[in-house]
């Protein structure tokens, strides 16, 4: 019988399954929401319809790809130049013909990772056209990874290129990794944050274990984030979500900081109380 590839239309999750699946392992996961109205899994033709591309460059040679109009969680795929050809870290939604064609255009991908789930997107349709050598994902997190082929599982670090490593964090997932991209001073956060952004300007920080279901990370959690992200030297950062600049190592220590003075909670805290 032959697999097809679904997308859960609440949350994006891409599953290769005998015909539509029966549930989103993500949607019922404590760290989302289930859909209102119940299951929907259209399939890559008729999400495809639906999509067209999208593309930025926040900082030279880091560009951001998302669908319009978002679909499901709606995950921005980063594309990061560096030596020995492009990183590509997450994945957006889907990527349509002339997303793929610009990646090529670009150079390529040599080697594709993400932090989690939430920011898988359609990363097995970059594994399928560019067909790169390294796919890194945390080992804690196989569990996720149905729809693609992971080639390199990662325990605690992994330089995917000079200057570009991959630290576990766990905390909000088991496996959960941030990319730190020295070069630029960029940490490609995943979901260890959430940046409240005002237009294009950061505004708030917060942190969780589940951001839909409101629940705190715990403070061993948070003192395992503090203590990787502050080795590590950044000025912005990438979540799946945005791109926020400036906020730095400092800032981002002293949420944690907040976080470990007492009860953890999930509230953002505004930037001005950060510096």
């Amino acid at each position: 019988m032959t697999l097809t590839m679904y997308a859960c239309s609440h949350c994006g999750h891409w599953q290769r399954w005998f015909g539509p699946p029966p549930a989103c392992p993500v949607c019922c996961d404590v760290r989302n929401a289930l859909p209102e109205d119940g299951w929907d899994f259209p399939g890559e033709k008729e999400v495809a319809a639906g999509l067209v591309a999208d593309w930025y460059e926040p900082v030279p040679g880091v560009t951001g790809f998302r669908t319009v109009p978002s679909f499901g969680l709606g995950p921005t795929g980063w594309l990061i130049g560096a030596e020995g050809g492009n990183v590509a870290w997450e994945a957006a939604p889907y990527y349509p013909p002339e997303a793929l064609a610009e990646i090529g255009r670009l150079g390529g991908i040599a080697r594709l990772g993400a932090s989690h789930v939430h920011g898988y997107g359609a990363l097995w349709q970059l594994q399928e056209r560019f067909a790169p050598p390294v796919v890194a994902v945390g080992v804690r997190d196989l569990v996720w990874t149905k729809a693609f082929r992971v080639t390199w599982p990662v325990d605690e670090t992994l330089e995917l290129a000079p200057g570009l490593t991959v630290h576990r964090t766990g905390g909000h997932f088991p496996g959960h990794c941030v990319l730190h991209d020295a070069r630029r001073g960029v940490l490609f956060c995943g979901d260890t944050l959430k940046v409240d952004l005002d237009g294009t300007v950061p505004r708030a920080l917060s942190c969780h274990k589940a951001f839909h279901a409101r629940v705190p990370l715990s403070h061993d959690e948070v003192r395992r984030y503090r203590a990787v992200l502050g080795e590590l030297d950044f000025e912005a950062v990438a979540t799946p979500f945005e791109f926020a600049a400036p906020v730095t190592t400092a800032d981002v220590l002293r949420l944690f900081d907040h976080q470990l003075a007492g009860r953890p909670g999930t509230d953002p805290i505004p930037m001005g109380a950060l510096r």
